[in-house]
């Protein structure tokens, strides 16, 4: 089973002792970049840099903010259900999930997925 990485951005939770000890109760590793390091960023920087091409180069300009703001969420739906996606088999993002789901069920109980605080 793979870990499970916790993503901050160094906020004051992070330093909370409570914070930090409950991370490790739950098995967390946390990841934090150092200070411009893009390394935890890469996934957002690299769906920016579609975005930026795929919808605000190649489709605006627009008339006014209802017109963006549409156009946003019409782009979101397209990249999520549409878009094939060559990193996993070629298929849009949402089925992929689906597929993932559908074979690595999660657990039904809840006290069986979350560890306890004691």
């Amino acid at each position: 089973m793979a870990g499970l990485t916790h993503h901050s951005d160094k906020g004051v939770q992070y330093v909370a002792v409570r914070y930090t000890q409950r991370l490790a109760e739950a098995g967390v590793v946390a990841s934090v970049g150092s200070t411009g390091d893009s390394c935890d960023n890469a996934p957002a920087e690299a769906f920016n840099s579609l975005f930026k091409a795929e919808l605000v180069r190649n489709k605006g300009p627009w008339k006014n903010i209802d017109d963006l703001e549409l156009a946003i969420a019409e782009y979101i739906d397209w990249f999520n259900h549409h878009r094939l996606h060559g990193e996993i088999g070629l298929v849009p993002p949402a089925e992929f999930e689906d597929t993932y789901y559908r074979h690595n069920p999660a657990p039904t109980n809840l006290d069986a997925s979350v560890p306890s605080l004691h």
